[in-house]
């Protein structure tokens, strides 16, 4: 199931809605099948709203622009939500938009976004309606200049004078979250030519698979020392109760143990520990069918 993107109700809760136009449609709308309503069962929450106790997000960093393969979830090549149909393009190069942004917050915090990762409002990511999934964009408040890099992991909004969904974290970097909406400039990045402008260099990405700055790529957790934990971290989530859940469901999936690791207000839903390297490609695979294809090795003593 997809979130329906709902209206708040005036008066201090103000957010990146405006009617029943800009609902989110259910998962199978956002992959091409009939919207079929009852999409509100899903959620504890009716509508959206604020997180009540935010952690400070005036440091997250941007999304890091690196090469992906196209998600194997929300991609097809023409989908439709409220009898409208919608074209995914086959790539974003030169893609540049101006238009409204809007954001979305605690209501679908912890749910599954079109491509099956996990929406957490406290990274870099976003929504929109045709461009490639993912895609890393830059989006820069037209009021103010204010920029950042996101990266599009989901679909919406379904609004006709929208432009783009961002997360509670994007949002409050562009400094739209009183008002609800803002005037951006949305425009894609080629991953490969970023790298090379910024000389090489892969910085961790911000996003829902972000990697932490120690994290070692799988091939060099082969030369490991046997003592060094292996951890392989699925989502690193703003809310406990959200990571219990995530963490309740893959200790129901898997056979390997399921630990959350907490710092600095984010909870680290990680797999592990393994017992050796040779067992992080199967585990992957394992998380792959259930739907998490973007797990990461990390230290063991995150």
């Amino acid at each position: 199931m997809k979130p329906w993107w709902s209206i708040l109700c005036a008066g201090l809760l103000l957010a990146g809605c405006a009617g029943d136009g800009g609902k989110r449609p259910t998962q199978e709308a956002a992959d091409g099948a009939a919207s079929s309503g009852g999409a509100g069962e899903r959620y504890a929450m009716s509508s959206d709203a604020y997180p009540q106790e935010p952690p400070d997000v005036s440091q997250v960093p941007d999304a890091v622009p690196r090469p992906e393969p196209r998600s194997r979830a929300g991609n097809k090549d023409n989908y439709e939500v409220w009898g409208k149909t919608y074209h995914v393009l086959s790539d974003a190069s030169d893609y540049e938009r101006r238009g409204t942004a809007s954001w979305y917050g605690k209501k679908f915090h912890g749910y599954a976004t079109s491509n099956g990762e996990i929406y957490d409002m406290y990274k870099m990511s976003a929504a929109h309606r045709t461009l490639p999934l993912p895609t890393y964009a830059r989006v820069t408040n037209l009021d103010n200049g204010r920029s950042v890099i996101v990266r599009v992991n989901d679909r919406g909004p379904f609004h006709s004078e929208r432009e783009i969904d961002l997360s509670y974290a994007a949002a409050a970097r562009l400094d739209i979250l009183d008002r609800g909406t803002g005037r951006v400039r949305v425009e894609a990045i080629d991953p490969v030519a970023w790298q090379a402008r910024q000389g090489g260099a892969s910085a961790p990405s911000s996003a829902v698979e972000s990697r932490p700055a120690d994290q070692r790529p799988a091939a060099q957790d082969e030369g490991r020392d046997s003592d060094d934990p292996i951890y392989l971290q699925v989502a690193a989530l703003g809310s406990p109760d959200n990571a219990q859940a995530l963490k309740d469901r893959l200790e129901g999936t898997l056979s390997q143990p399921v630990r959350i690791a907490s710092a600095a207000g984010l909870y680290r839903v990680q797999v592990g520990p393994l017992k050796h390297a040779g067992q992080v490609d199967p585990v992957r695979g394992q998380l792959s069918r259930a739907g998490f294809d973007k797990a990461f090795v990390v230290n063991g003593a995150d």
